[in-house]
């Protein structure tokens, strides 16, 4: 059983992933997580983040791996855990342009693949893409204000230049972020995390 779970930048995916998982009592994957962690690789090697050549064969020779959890997903590059420096405004301004190469989301989507069933899978893609025949697919959205006023309770930035950098990664997203047709789209402005949870829960369990 594969559910997939997509939407926009900070609409809650990966805490309703996480949630989904654990009452289900299986992993759930972070596709996000892979394309963070090939931005900070690359901005970390000093390489042009349009490059694409360049940045995945500085992945090849740099392999990462994700290693999913229900309670939270872990990044390794090789034994060094890299999770908690994939978090950041630096990231996000660079993750669109590296997730835009088809050549890193086909790295990415090898990886998912490889990954053993039963999991939740959270992205952009999942639904549409990466598993498009997995029976569960949801897709969450919500204003860009709300997704900033979330986002603001984990960073130090305020909350307009954190709504204006979320509008850009709509922008520069939206090639990635059309919910699948036989998705569920639930918009999680009005309803809280546990909310949004139950009710994937109970259309799964339907």
């Amino acid at each position: 059983m594969i559910v997939t779970i997509d939407g926009v930048a900070a609409s809650g995916k990966s805490s309703v992933s996480g949630g989904v998982a654990q009452a289900l009592g299986i992993p759930y994957v972070s596709s996000g997580l892979l394309y963070r962690a090939a931005t900070l690789l690359g901005l970390e090697g000093g390489l042009d983040l349009q490059d694409a050549p360049r940045l995945l064969d500085h992945l090849r020779a740099h392999p990462v791996r994700l290693e999913p959890l229900a309670a939270g997903n872990r990044v390794w590059l090789g034994e060094q855990e890299i999770t908690d420096r994939l978090h950041s405004t630096r990231i996000d301004r660079g993750v669109s342009v590296v997730a835009a190469h088809p050549a890193v989301r086909a790295w990415v989507d090898e990886q998912l693949r490889a990954l053993p069933e039963p999991f939740v899978a959270e992205g952009r893609d999942m639904g549409t893409n990466v598993f498009p025949h997995a029976p569960h697919k949801f897709y969450l959205t919500a204003s860009a204000r709300i997704r900033a006023e979330r986002r603001s309770q984990e960073r130090p930035e305020n909350i307009p230049e954190i709504e204006a950098a979320l509008l850009r990664r709509d922008e520069l997203d939206r090639g990635q972020i059309a919910p699948a047709p036989d998705a569920r789209v639930l918009d999680t402005g009005p309803m809280t995390l546990d909310q949004v949870i139950q009710t994937i829960l109970a259309d799964i369990r339907g």
